[in-house]
């Protein structure tokens, strides 16, 4: 096959034979060619070194020549052309897709709520750039079905000259703007620069992320081709068009959701999870105190509470433990967990649960909390530690585990489940707490961390069905999607930022990502019991993820920013929801309290929303909050 603007080379002339003279070359010379003489001598010029001399400059200039030659077809033509109609992938990209795929890397790269390792970047800027040579490719392809106007030959030679002569300079200033707003950002975050490497990793990681995607998408076209091709065999061409599109998508459609995704990512996911359950984290030992689920005394048997239920009850802190810090006496709380494989539907656990805190006496303790799980069932420990040792051990957590996934995946598979058995939970408890006598009940708290606030505010009707019901709340990073909050958020006082909200002027529910000083606003105004505080950072992308994002600008990127959010943050369609879905995977990448990171805020949030009878001072809480920040250290990875 001939490729298009290739050039015949002229034919070589043969060598003249032995002893005889070539073209132009005098006899005498050709005569004596083969002989020698005295100038072959030692410390003589010899002739054979010039014609060396002379053959060598001439082969130089011969590569010179060939090389101008191939850059001037390549400026004639800096593209290939397919070599016919019936050619299906290109042999060279769109210009116009090509232009739009750079402009969505350079949109990728613009920073978002949080700081992104060079290798989440790498792989969003290709799947950006993907998404935009898409969108390019189709307007191409539009353009040229509807204009009767089509560039020359000429044209497109020097817009793609241009195209390839200004990429490199522009994707170094792209890198170089991007790394600027990233050291920006991570600096509001208390996190060191990034490194220069950094930039060519993330362009290589693109390239090929990018290049893995065409691909990809040229073989469905490629496949679908043939597949309309052999229909074509027995009904009519438009037929066969309309079928093979048909046949095509539903075959990536059935193949991603079914094999790729549910036979292959969630049942990966499923058959590591049911592993990790199974398992026992390491320094996780059985415990022996009736005040525990899971001890030889309690109606849960330790298998059956799985890994998070196990790591939940072994890992309690004792009324030793307590007095040694507070210098009072204290009693060892009562931790209550039933796992997924102690009960059959979510009524016979909450039963089971309710059992269980009458076993151990929770209903005569000062405090009585029920908390959501997480997908794993994991419960934060600092959290609860928290309010532990703020009143003496004289309390009682209860949590009921529904599943054993991953939050992402249970979010995916069974997101009305946690829902379902937190209200079970919630419900049966309070049933059974107003049975107590009114003088003599316990505070009923609920409280909950990313997916187990949705869980928690679902067992209520809205704010004031919470208010009623409960003397208090902690919700800590809640997503988008949770009720309650949404309704907050959505019906906040005027004025006041969607990062942090006032509500009815602070009456009932405050939002806190400093709570040391966010929990006294608005100032002056009144904090009623029972008091409800939502812990939430300006720079969590659990809170702020929505799908809404692909079309629809959020209020959280309107002025004035969160105090944690870089000024050079915008939002672009489908590229905003890109990289904050990315940001969620990434999201325990900053210290607290930046991210999905809370660190020790929940010890301020509890002494504001159940305070000891006894008195608690700021500096308890800074002294309490030092202690839990070295016993939970902070630790990379999704939590839930």
């Amino acid at each position: 096959m001939t490729v298009p603007g290739a050039e015949t080379a002229p034919r070589a002339e043969a060598p003249a034979a032995d002893g005889a003279a070539g073209p132009g070359v005098p006899a005498a010379e050709a005569a004596g060619a083969g002989h020698s003489t005295a100038a072959d001598a030692p410390g003589a010029d010899a002739p054979g070194a010039e014609a060396d001399d002379a053959e060598a400059d001439s082969g130089a200039r011969r590569a010179v020549r060939a090389v101008g030659a191939v850059a001037l077809r390549f400026a004639r033509q800096p593209y290939w052309e397919r070599a016919g109609a019936d050619w299906v992938v290109r042999r060279w990209p769109d210009l116009t897709a090509c232009l739009v795929a750079t402009f969505f890397f350079w949109l990728s790269l613009t920073p978002s709520l949080v700081p992104r390792p060079w290798y989440y970047q790498g792989v969003i800027g290709g799947i950006t750039a993907a998404i935009g040579y898409g969108l390019g490719a189709l307007l191409s392809r539009l353009f040229r079905l509807v204009s009767p106007w089509q560039p020359s030959q000429r044209a497109r030679a020097r817009c793609w000259l241009v195209y390839l002569l200004a990429l490199p300079w522009a994707v170094g200033i792209m890198l170089g703007q991007s790394a600027d707003m990233q050291r920006e950002l991570r600096r509001l975050q208390e996190l060191p620069p990034t490194l220069t490497w950094h930039s060519l990793m993330i362009t290589a990681i693109s390239l090929a992320v990018l290049a893995l995607l065409l691909v990809t998408a040229r073989a469905i076209r490629l496949g679908t081709r043939l597949l309309t091709r052999l229909l074509n065999r027995f009904v009519p061409w438009p037929v066969a068009v309309a079928l093979g599109m048909a046949l095509s998508t539903t075959l990536v459609v059935v193949g991603t959701r079914d094999v790729v995704w549910d036979r292959g990512v969630l049942e990966v996911a499923d058959r590591l999870a049911a592993a990790k359950d199974r398992s026992t984290d390491p320094g996780v030992l059985r415990p022996y105190s009736p005040a525990l689920s899971g001890s030889p005394d309690s109606l849960i048997a330790w298998e059956d509470l799985g890994n998070k239920g196990r790591t939940f009850t072994g890992t309690a802190i004792s009324g030793e433990e307590i007095s040694g810090f507070t210098g009072e006496p204290a009693r060892d709380p009562i931790r209550a967990y039933v796992g997924r494989a102690a009960y059959e539907d979510y009524a016979d656990g909450a039963e089971l649960a309710v059992r269980e805190l009458e076993r151990t006496g929770a209903f005569e303790r000062e405090v009585l909390a029920v908390t959501g799980t997480t997908g794993t069932g994991w419960v934060n420990p600092t959290t609860v530690e928290a309010l532990e040792y703020l009143h003496g051990g004289d309390t009682a957590v209860v949590a009921m585990q529904y599943s054993y996934l991953p939050s992402w995946a249970s979010f995916m598979v069974d997101r009305n489940e946690a829902g379902e058995a937190t209200e079970a939970l919630f419900d049966a408890v309070y049933a059974r707490w107003q049975q107590e006598p009114e003088g003599e009940r316990p505070r009923l708290l609920v409280f909950g961390e990313s997916l187990a606030v949705s869980a928690i505010e679902s067992a209520f009707d809205g704010l004031d069905d919470m208010i009623e019901r409960t003397d208090g709340a902690l919700m800590i990073g809640p997503p988008d999607f949770s009720p309650i909050h949404a309704e907050l958020t959505r019906e906040r006082d005027a004025g006041s930022p969607v990062w942090r909200p006032v509500y009815d002027g602070g009456r009932h529910v405050r939002f806190a990502q400093y709570p040391e000083r966010d929990l006294r606003l608005p100032e002056g105004a009144a904090w009623e019991d029972p008091r409800i505080v939502y812990l939430q950072n300006a720079s969590d992308p659990v809170v702020w993820w929505s799908p809404d994002l692909l079309f629809r600008r959020p209020e959280w990127l309107n002025q004035p920013l969160g105090p944690d959010v870089t000024s050079a943050i915008d939002w672009f369609p489908f590229v905003t929801f890109w990289q904050t879905t990315v940001d969620m995977a990434v999201s325990y990448g900053a210290p607290a309290p930046h991210g999905h990171r809370y660190g020790s805020n929940p010890v301020d949030a509890w002494a504001a929303v159940a305070p000891p009878e006894g008195g608690w001072t700021a500096e308890d809480s800074e002294r309490l909050g030092w202690l839990l920040e070295v016993r939970h250290p902070p630790r990379h990875g999704w939590a839930g």
